[in-house]
């Protein structure tokens, strides 16, 4: 069974239709070994169903992505992961984001600021954005100015 991830210090178990204003959340896994990683992980996927009986047109539409079991992308966090369980790791989430822009945006800052992929103590290999600011939300974009 998994552990919860936290928000701000508490377990973080929103319903259904809360997660509906949010797109993803930024976050950062620590393992038994104080070693970490950061990324960004969306609520919902895209699903496609197939099309009703006697119509040609396949079903699209958006359900609850596996975000509660998450652990990550990265396969040395996996491996570990699968050799201490999830009672072994720390999941916490650092941004909640309005916007696949605005997570994609937070990831990269969060990655850069701790130097994430330099340091022995973090599994980032890689950081990889692709963002156009009218991707960003203008909240993001205030908060950002603010600073």
């Amino acid at each position: 069974m998994t552990k919860a991830w936290l928000y701000e210090g508490k377990p973080f178990t929103p319903s259904y239709e809360d997660l509906s204003e949010w797109q993803c959340f930024v976050y950062i896994i620590t393992d038994d070994a104080d070693k970490k990683y950061v990324g960004v992980k969306q609520f919902h996927k895209k699903v496609t169903r197939p099309p009703l009986k006697g119509r040609k047109n396949k079903r699209r539409g958006i359900a609850e992505s596996d975000w509660q079991s998450y652990v990550g992308s990265s396969p040395s966090l996996q491996e570990k992961v699968q050799q201490v369980g999830y009672g072994g790791v720390t999941r916490e989430i650092l941004h909640l984001c309005r916007t696949r822009g605005d997570g994609s945006y937070l990831e990269a800052m969060e990655q850069m600021n701790r130097n994430a992929i330099v340091r022995d103590d973090y599994y980032n290999e890689i950081v990889n954005m692709r963002v156009h600011s009218k991707h960003l939300s203008e909240e993001l974009k205030r908060q950002l100015n603010d600073n």
